[in-house]
């Protein structure tokens, strides 16, 4: 097994969509804005909050800079319901049960902002098993830039690496890291995950530990460090 796995977040481990989309309705409702049907929350997850209420805003055709005032409504009323209806996917506690046994340090490379993650992984009891955890606000880079995902895999302890995620960014970031990546097939990418480059492919987290076994033998020179 690789020594460290980092994982991406939000469509990875966790569907956080329900409670994402609920603090992006109450924040375009603060701003006299009509909300957007949650289902189609899914495919604007990604690169952080702000991202997430531009696209909000886009759907109803609003000014973008009004993400300035909306962000602050986004952020109190998430922040209060983090984990109110977010939820592990399938297996995923198993499957991490599996990865820690076989030795692997497990961290967290998310676009949310740090305390965000943290209290998130708090609320599911999970605040114990990583190894590190990096927001976008952790450093002074964040996701697509490689050194995001290197600083956390460093924080992590360093060694041969892996990540999971779910995204074009992940996907992206993992490139240009030069880490070996899997993508999961059932979180935000916001279209076919056919069309994302990966190293492996899984429909779910169950098949995540035979997978990582199989794509360290095809890359025996992943990236280590300190």
């Amino acid at each position: 097994m690789f020594p460290v796995v980092a994982f991406d977040l939000d469509g990875t481990l966790v569907d956080t969509a329900p409670d994402l989309a609920a603090a992006l309705n109450h924040a375009l409702g603060c701003l006299g804005l009509a909300p957007v049907e949650p289902a189609s929350v899914r495919a604007m997850v990604g690169e952080g909050a702000r991202r997430l209420l531009e696209r909000g805003l886009a759907a109803n055709g609003a000014d973008p800079a009004l993400a300035d005032t909306g962000l602050p409504h986004f952020l109190d009323h998430y922040r209060a319901n983090i984990a109110r209806l977010s939820r592990p996917f399938p297996d995923a506690e198993a499957t991490l049960d599996q990865l820690a046994a076989e030795g692997a340090r497990l961290a967290i490379c998310t676009n949310k902002p740090e305390a965000l993650a943290r209290a998130l992984l708090a609320e599911l009891g999970w605040g114990a098993r990583f190894a590190a955890v990096l927001g976008a606000d952790s450093r002074g880079f964040r996701k697509p830039d490689p050194r995001h995902l290197l600083a956390t895999i460093a924080a992590a302890g360093g060694g041969a690496a892996a990540y999971v995620g779910d995204s074009a960014t992940d996907s992206a970031t993992a490139q240009a890291a030069g880490i070996p990546f899997i993508l999961v097939a059932h979180g935000y990418h916001g279209g076919d995950p056919a069309a994302i480059p990966a190293d492996a492919r899984i429909g779910g987290l169950a098949h995540l530990p035979q997978t990582l076994r199989r794509v360290q033998a095809e890359f025996p020179a992943a990236w280590c460090g300190p």
